[in-house]
């Protein structure tokens, strides 16, 4: 099952009844948004106890399409690289 913005907008309502849902709708935005702006930087964000976030280029290559075995030209392109924290994997390793 995969969560999306809409359920975390939930959960955090149900377990703060005193804000608004708009509020907590511009809190998620506002997250987000400094996640993308810090990545689009190449700067790296680090959230404690849940993982880091940084930004790769991949150099630009001649790769193959799998479908024709025809050489194609890849661009230099930039991934969003994650890796979890110690926490994150024993808690998901150890069912904790």
């Amino acid at each position: 099952m995969a969560i999306v913005k809409s359920d975390i907008l939930k959960e955090l309502s149900n377990n703060y009844p005193n804000f608004l849902k708009k509020d907590l709708r511009k809190f998620i935005d506002i997250i987000i948004n400094e996640i993308k702006n810090s990545l689009y930087k190449d700067e790296r964000v680090e959230l404690r106890g849940f993982g880091v976030w940084s930004a790769h280029t991949q150099k630009a290559r001649v790769s193959r399409n799998p479908k024709t075995g025809e050489k194609v030209n890849t661009p230099e392109k930039k991934t969003v690289h994650f890796k979890m924290s110690k926490e994150l994997v024993k808690k998901i390793n150890n069912n904790e």
